[in-house]
C-alpha cells in the first residue's frame, strides 16, 4: 500500500490542483551542478526503511528520467542509507559525531574517492529525515550535497500539529474543508490522504499530531474511537509520527459515571490510570494528552478548588510509566475585570516549579489570541522551572482565513527571535523553549493545523507555505524565513529566478500588509463577533463579556485610542523583564508596532516620522491596501510561468483580498473618525464605502467552512 502511494504521489496531473503540496515541481535546477546517483543501498529492513527505499527510488527515477537500481553493495554512484549499526557505515564516519546527533539527527556526506553518498543516523527515523533533507537539497541547493558534510539535529524534541477537528467531521477555525480523519468512515475505510499527510509532515520533520479539538468531546476516549485512533497511528508510525489526543477534564464523570472529576479524588485518579493503561495497550507509542481546562467554559481542576498544577500532575502521573506527556494549555481568561492580556501569567507564574517533569505548559505566542501582531507572551522567560511549549497558529483565524495571502514565516520568526531578557541579552523565546538555556528534559513546539479535505489541503495554495515553514522552523528556529519561502516556491512551483525573487518578496511583505490594513500600530481584536473574519470595531452585543468585544481592546474615544497597559494603566508591562518593562512603559521608547497595545494615546500624539497618530493610522491602513494591490499586480505578471489552475486560484484569492483590504481600511478609519473628528489626509485614497453601509455587512461563515 505504501509503495503504491509513493508511485501515485509522483504522477503529475495535466493541470496542477495543488494536491501535491511541495512535491509538485519534479524537475531539477538545470543551472547548478548535480551529481547523478545511479543506485541505492538500504541494507536494513523495517517499514520505515521501506519508505526510505521507495522514496529514493521513485524520486530519483523521476528527477533523472532513469531506472535507479536497488543494490546489495555500494558502487560508484550509489546512495547508501542506514544506521551506524551497519559495519560499512561505522567504518566511514566518526562514531562520536553520530552519537551526538541523538535519536532524530542525521549525517549526509558525499565521498569523492568512491563516488558514494552516505546518509546515516543513530535511528531509522533519523535516516528518514536525512533522506528527505537529501531530496530537498537535490531540488533546491544540489551543490551543497558535494561541497560539505551535512549534520543536523532538531531544536525541539517534539514538533507537533494540533488539529482542532471535531468528531462530527467539522474543523473549528479550519478553512480548508472537513476533517481528513473522516471519523465516520473508520475503521472500515481509511482516507488515503492520511498517507499523503504523513509523508508531507515527515518531509519537514513534524513528528507528532493531536488528532482532535482542544474543545474535546469525551467520546474520543471511548473504545469505539480509540480503535479508530489506533488505525491512524498505525499509518503514521513508519513516518516517525506519534499520536496525541485532546481530552475533556470531566471525562471520568461523563464517561465513567463518577460523582465528579476532582483530580484529588482517588476514584478519579483510578479511572484515568485505567484509561491510560487501556490506551497504551491499543497504541503502544501513544504520545499523551493535550488539555484545555478552565478556559472558555471548558471544565478543569478549578471547578473543584484545585490548581492547574494539581490537575496536570494527576494526569502526568498516569502517563509517566509509559513515557507519555501532558501538554496543558495556558490559554485561560475569566471575566474578572482585569486586563485579559495579564491573566495567563497571573494564573501560571505562581505555579512555576510545581509541575511534574512530564507536564509541558502550552502557551500561545502572544498574551491575547493569535492576533496579526502581538508582543510575545510574558510567560516566556518568566517561568524558569517549567517547560513551556510555544503554540503558533498555522490556520489564519484572525488574518483573513484562507482568502488572504499572509506568509506566517515572518510572524513565527518575529516571535521565536524575540528577546525575553530572562537570562540577560540573547534569551530569545526559541532559546528558552528549545532547552538551550533552561535545559528542559523534553522540549516541544506546537502549531494549530490548517489542513482539511480541500484538494489543495489548506484552502489556498499559498497557505501550504505556512504548514511548511512551521515544520522547518520547528526543526531549526534560526532558519532565515525568506530562504524557507524561496525553498518552498522552488519545490512547489518552479525555479524561474524572476518568479522566485518576486514572489518571495511578496510573501515576505504579505503579513505586514495584513497588519497594516487590519490592526496597525498595536491595535488588536477588531474582528467580527464569533467568526473573527471581517472588521467590526463597533460591535456591541447586549450581555456579552466585555473581553469578547473589540471596544474592550481599542478603547477609542474623543481623546485618543489604544489600551493602556503601562504602569499607570493595567500595568501589564510589569510582567516583562527589564529592559523591556521600561521600554514598553514609555511611549517614546515603545516600538511603534506595539504602541497602541501598551498605550492609550491622543489622536494628535506625534509619531517618530512627525505625523500625528491619526494621520499615521490613515497612512498605515492605506499602505496595507496599496501593498495588496502591488501583490496582485506582481502575480498577474506570472501568468506564463505558473500553470493555469493555480494561477487562477491565486488570482481569485488576491481579488478577494484587495476587495476586503479596502473593506477593512474603510470600516476602521470611518469608525475611528467618529471619535477623532479629523479628516483623512487628502493625498490618500478616500473611502469607497459609507460607515452605515459597512455596519450592515454580514459575513457568511458557511461559505468559508
Amino acid at each position: 500500500m505504501l509503495i503504491l502511494f509513493v508511485f501515485s504521489a509522483f504522477a503529475q496531473p495535466s493541470d496542477n490542483d495543488g494536491s501535491d503540496l511541495w512535491f509538485s515541481n519534479l524537475n531539477l535546477p538545470t543551472h547548478q551542478s548535480i551529481i547523478q546517483p545511479v543506485s541505492i543501498v538500504v541494507p536494513e529492513q523495517s517499514p520505515t526503511f521501506e519508505l526510505i527505499t521507495n522514496e529514493l527510488l521513485q524520486s530519483l527515477n523521476v528527477f533523472f528520467d532513469q531506472e535507479t537500481n536497488l543494490e546489495n553493495e555500494p558502487n560508484a554512484g550509489s546512495i547508501y542509507v542506514g544506521t551506524v549499526n551497519n559495519q560499512f557505515l561505522s567504518e566511514l564516519v566518526d562514531l562520536y559525531t553520530i552519537k551526538k546527533l541523538g535519536q532524530q539527527g542525521f549525517y549526509i556526506q558525499y565521498i569523492p574517492a568512491t563516488d558514494i553518498t552516505i546518509i546515516t543516523a543513530n535511528t531509522e527515523v533519523g535516516c528518514l529525515y536525512g533522506t528527505y533533507e537529501y531530496l530537498r537539497l537535490l531540488r533546491t541547493a544540489p551543490e551543497t550535497l558535494f561541497n560539505k558534510t551535512i549534520t543536523e539535529t532538531p531544536a525541539y524534541d517534539l514538533r507537533i500539529l494540533n488539529h482542532w477537528d471535531n468528531l462530527d467531521g467539522t474543523v473549528e477555525r479550519g478553512y480548508a474543508g472537513r476533517s481528513i480523519w473522516k471519523w465516520d468512515e473508520l475503521p472500515e475505510n481509511m482516507n488515503p490522504r492520511i498517507l499523503g499527510y504523513a509523508r508531507a509532515n515527515a518531509s519537514i520533520g513534524i513528528n507528532g499530531t493531536v488528532l482532535n479539538n482542544v474543545n474535546a468531546s469525551p467520546d474520543i476516549l471511548n473504545d469505539e474511537y480509540l480503535q479508530k485512533v489506533r488505525l491512524i497511528a498505525n499509518v503514521l508510525r513508519p513516518y516517525g509520527i506519534r499520536v496525541f489526543l485532546s481530552v475533556n477534564f470531566s471525562s471520568p464523570k461523563i464517561l465513567g459515571g463518577l460523582s465528579d472529576s476532582d483530580p484529588l479524588n482517588p476514584e478519579v485518579v483510578k479511572w484515568w490510570a485505567e484509561k491510560t493503561k487501556e490506551i497504551y495497550k491499543i497504541i503502544p507509542d501513544f504520545g499523551g494528552f493535550l488539555v484545555k481546562a478552565n478556559s472558555e467554559g471548558q471544565p478543569g481542576p478549578q471547578d473543584y478548588g484545585r490548581t492547574h498544577a494539581e490537575g496536570a500532575n494527576m494526569l502526568a502521573e498516569t502517563l509517566s510509566p509509559f513515557g507519555g506527556i501532558v501538554m496543558w494549555r495556558a490559554f485561560v481568561y475569566n471575566p474578572s475585570g482585569d486586563d485579559r492580556a495579564k491573566q495567563a501569567y497571573n494564573e501560571f507564574k505562581p505555579l512555576d516549579g510545581k509541575f511534574r517533569r512530564n507536564v509541558l505548559i502550552q502557551v500561545k505566542n502572544g498574551p491575547v489570541d493569535f492576533q496579526p501582531r502581538e508582543p510575545f507572551s510574558p510567560m516566556f522567560g518568566a517561568m524558569k522551572h517549567t517547560t513551556l511549549v510555544p503554540e503558533l497558529q498555522i490556520t489564519k483565524e484572525y488574518l483573513g482565513f484562507s482568502d488572504h495571502l499572509a506568509y506566517l514565516g515572518t510572524l513565527f520568526s518575529e516571535f521565536l527571535q524575540s528577546d525575553t531578557y530572562a537570562e540577560g541579552r540573547g534569551s530569545t523565546v526559541a532559546k528558552i523553549t528549545d532547552g538551550d538555556i533552561f535545559n528542559d528534559s523534553i522540549t516541544a513546539i506546537a502549531g494549530v493545523s490548517n489542513i482539511g479535505q480541500d484538494i489543495n489541503w489548506c484552502g489556498s495554495n499559498f497557505d501550504q507555505a505556512n504548514w511548511y515553514v512551521f515544520g522547518r522552523l520547528a526543526w531549526n528556529p534560526d532558519l532565515p524565513v525568506k530562504e524557507v519561502a524561496r525553498e518552498w516556491l522552488r519545490q512547489t512551483f518552479c525555479y524561474d529566478i524572476n518568479f522566485v525573487d518576486e514572489i518571495s518578496r511578496v510573501m515576505m511583505e504579505s503579513r505586514e500588509a495584513v497588519v497594516n490594513y487590519m490592526t496597525p500600530l498595536g491595535l488588536h481584536h477588531l474582528m467580527g463577533w464569533s467568526h473573527h473574519y471581517g472588521p467590526e470595531p463597533w460591535t456591541d452585543i447586549p450581555g456579552a463579556r466585555p473581553d469578547w468585544l473589540p471596544k474592550y481592546y481599542h478603547k477609542a474615544d474623543s481623546y485618543g485610542i489604544g489600551f493602556d497597559r503601562s504602569s499607570t494603566g493595567s500595568n501589564a508591562v510589569a510582567q516583562y523583564a527589564e529592559p523591556l518593562r521600561s521600554m514598553f512603559n514609555d511611549p517614546q521608547l515603545c516600538p511603534e508596532k506595539y504602541l497602541l497595545w501598551f498605550h492609550h494615546l491622543p489622536w494628535d500624539y506625534t509619531m517618530n516620522n512627525g505625523r500625528s497618530l491619526w494621520n499615521e493610522l490613515c497612512y498605515k491602513y492605506s499602505e496595507g491596501v496599496n501593498e495588496v494591490r502591488r501583490f496582485r499586480e506582481t502575480w498577474q505578471q506570472m501568468d506564463q510561468i505558473v500553470d493555469d489552475q493555480r494561477f487562477k486560484d491565486v488570482s481569485d484569492k488576491l481579488d478577494i483580498q484587495l476587495k476586503e483590504a479596502i473593506w477593512w481600511r474603510d470600516a476602521c478609519l470611518l469608525y475611528f473618525q467618529t471619535f477623532s473628528q479629523r479628516a483623512i489626509p487628502p493625498e490618500l485614497d478616500a473611502p469607497v464605502h459609507k460607515l452605515e453601509e459597512l455596519k450592515q455587512l454580514k459575513f457568511d461563515l458557511k461559505y468559508h467552512n
